[in-house]
């Protein structure tokens, strides 16, 4: 958990450095909603997965690298993920994966200009990890969760008249977030969240 932390640290201190030195450093604010997916490493067909829309809302920054349409971001979200695994023997115990988080996602654009209308429109592509600190505690004892979800996200997006972008991205799970025993059998079970989510933000 205290590499997590240095390596957020690191960055918000990088950016904010770059953001400093440059001009085209932007804040702002973004919000959006994510739809995740459970993923289980044995016993996938003793479960019914019921996936639910969940939320996130935050503040972002932008450091544009001038001229070459490289652009790095970073955001701090209070994210929202919820989701339910449906054990199909009617004797056993249902899961309820309902969690609040800090999510804090970095990524590199490239962005795509465009002759005559590319100060209207920009479309862009992106990439980068995200790491979400749990913020509540386990509701059932028997699951363990992990407190840093890490995922690597892949998306598109437009910017819109300089200010207002919007994107879409898929969120690769890279750890388990989650593990439980004797839910069914003895077995135990290790859960990955992949998930995918649309935002829109508004840069000053």
């Amino acid at each position: 958990m205290k590499s997590y932390k240095k390596i957020i640290l690191t960055l918000i201190v990088a950016l904010c450095g770059m953001g400093v030195a440059n001009a085209q450093f932007r804040f702002g604010v973004k919000a959006g909603l994510n739809m995740n997916s459970l993923h289980l490493n044995s016993l996938e067909n003793n479960f019914n997965k019921d996936n639910h829309c969940g939320y996130t809302l935050g503040v972002m920054t932008e450091f544009q690298v001038p001229i070459i349409g490289l652009a790095f971001d970073l955001s701090a979200m209070y994210t929202r993920m919820n989701s339910d695994l449906d054990a199909k023997a009617p004797e056993e115990e249902n899961v309820s994966y309902n969690k609040n988080f800090l999510e804090i996602p970095l990524n590199l654009k490239y962005k795509i200009g465009l002759p005559i209308v590319g100060s209207i429109i920009t479309p862009y592509v992106f990439t980068g990890p995200s790491f979400a600190i749990k913020l509540d505690k386990n509701s059932i004892d028997a699951i363990k969760t992990k407190t840093c979800q890490v995922a690597w996200n892949v998306g598109l997006g437009v910017e819109l008249i300089k200010h207002l972008q919007i994107s879409g991205s898929y969120g690769f799970g890279m750890n388990n977030v989650a593990k439980f025993t004797g839910l069914v059998n003895t077995e135990t079970v290790k859960v990955k969240n992949n998930y995918w989510t649309v935002t829109a933000a508004w840069l000053f």
